[in-house]
């Protein structure tokens, strides 16, 4: 259970999402966007209602292999991580029990198979997370509880509305993270000892207490290769697993040493420069919820406390992706023209017959078969290592804008190619980053072109003017050319 003396969660990250009362049995945390055991807001919740309530806490993820725009790029690295978390929670005496086909009706047999009391999950702003969590209300007698444990301000905390832009919603965010932003309490071993049989928790014996080998003994582990093999449709996918990058906890971990030690000093100054090799690469971890943005901005303000690289880090880790949160949450046409603001439209449909100097659909903007050489290294980039460096991913959306037959064609392409290549796609930053760019989302009005209208223009000279594009154009001059293996 929470080490005696730790704080409890924060009551303003939690929801309750209907109104039903607690019953007697375990309380099933339902992991899904919050893939980890450490620094869960979520998890700390689930067992700190158990211990109320004198029982124990089931972990489930319910596993879809229809959930748009994932595939084996996308599974492969999730799995992975998912088994690095059920080992953890097995030396926490914790059961994870994993679920294959619709997360509501798994969730919901989970429920009585083990008599749960209540389930506890975490807060996602996306309208698939959202209608799973609608239709199992529809369907259950025990409270779900929903907790915001990926921002570090709970997004309904920070705003009661969409935000205009950054400049809104920065002085309510830093009001609030005296608040919020503090330290997580340890999870030590759980003792399961109130259940009454595998039925109800997935172990083999009654007393759940024990050594850390002997609980691991008792507990069936999840068969992750069979797993995997039942996922067909996803494994004849065209995007393939990325080796670069380690999925899991104690990767993620790793990788924010290697940041703190090594970039980010030069970050401030080099982060728009995709040659200079200072970017964090902890958009994938934060995506599938691998690491805590939390933890993060803790780890760098313990080590970095007063440090320009530091204000500049924080302000698109806190800041700049909590933004995107808020306008997914609030804005349910996050993903189509209809979300983009009244100025923006309005400037789009004034140019919708303009002339297009090149024209590319779907399939030519996949192969990279544009006549600019930058373009098409960006589009290499993502297809081969499944991240594009995020400045050249402002820049490769904006062209899209540019030669698409109009500004809906231009952001179905863009987030169709996101969310297939990018680790991080089917993400908030990915919706709110394409609308940004391509339909004025979050920024102002500029000085009007033609096809653009006053939506903010980029070119490649203005890439020049950063960095070494014929270094970066030669990195990814083909597909058929091995992607550099880039110091990480």
């Amino acid at each position: 259970m929470i080490n005696p003396g730790t704080p409890s969660v924060n009551k303003r990250r939690i929801r309750q999402l209907n109104g039903k009362k607690v019953n007697r049995g375990p309380v099933i945390y339902w992991m899904s966007r919050d893939q980890r055991v450490n620094d869960n807001w979520a998890l700390l919740y689930s067992i700190e209602l158990a211990r109320e309530l004198e029982t124990s806490v089931v972990v489930a993820f319910a596993l879809t292999d229809s959930f748009p725009g994932a595939n084996l790029r996308h599974y492969s690295f999730m799995l992975k991580g998912l088994k690095e978390v059920e080992k953890a929670l097995i030396k926490k005496n914790i059961p994870f029990r994993l679920l294959t086909g619709n997360p509501p009706s798994t969730i919901s047999a989970l429920v009585k198979e083990t008599r749960a009391g209540a389930i506890v999950t975490d807060f996602d702003p996306l309208r698939i997370k959202n209608d799973w969590k609608k239709e199992l209300v529809k369907i259950i007698d025990i409270p779900l509880y929903d907790v915001d444990t990926h921002n570090i301000v709970p997004c309904r905390v920070a705003s009661g509305k969409q935000e205009y832009g950054a400049y809104t919603i920065r002085p309510k965010i830093k009001k609030l993270l005296s608040e919020f932003l503090d330290e997580f309490p340890k999870v030590s071993s759980f003792g399961n000892s109130s259940a009454k049989s595998d039925k109800t928790t997935g172990w083999e014996h009654e007393n759940y207490a024990g050594t850390e080998n002997a609980g691991r003994d008792r507990l069936k582990l999840t068969n992750w290769e069979a797993v995997k093999k039942k996922l067909p449709g996803v494994v004849r996918s065209d995007a393939t697993e990325v080796e670069w990058l380690i999925p899991g906890e104690n990767a993620a971990a790793s990788m924010l040493n290697n940041f703190l030690s090594n970039k980010l000093s030069r970050y401030s100054e080099k982060r728009n420069d995709p040659n200079a090799n200072v970017i964090s690469h902890m958009s994938p971890y934060l995506h599938f919820g691998q690491i805590s943005a939390q933890r993060i901005a803790l780890e760098i303000l313990k080590n970095f406390p007063k440090d320009p690289n530091t204000d500049a880090y924080l302000e698109e880790l806190i800041v700049r992706r909590e933004l995107s949160d808020n306008f997914c949450h609030f804005n349910p046409h996050y993903d189509s023209f209809e979300g983009f603001p009244q100025w923006a439209k309005e400037t789009l449909n004034e140019h919708r017959k303009d002339e297009r100097e090149y024209l590319y659909n779907k399939e030519l903007f996949e192969a990279a078969e544009t006549h600019d050489i930058l373009w098409n290294a960006a589009q290499r980039e993502m297809v081969k290592r499944g991240k594009m460096h995020g400045y050249m991913r402002m820049y490769w959306a904006k062209k899209i804008l540019e030669w698409s037959a109009s500004p809906e064609d231009a952001l179905n392409i863009a987030l169709y190619l996101n969310d297939k290549y990018e680790l991080d796609g089917r993400d908030p930053n990915g919706y709110a980053g394409c609308a940004w760019s391509i339909g004025g989302v979050h920024d102002r009005a500029w000085a009007g072109r033609p096809v653009f209208g006053k939506i903010r223009y980029m070119n490649a000279n203005g890439c020049k003017r950063k960095f070494n594009t014929g270094l970066y154009i030669n990195n990814y001059s083909n597909f058929n050319k091995k992607p550099p293996v880039l110091p990480i």
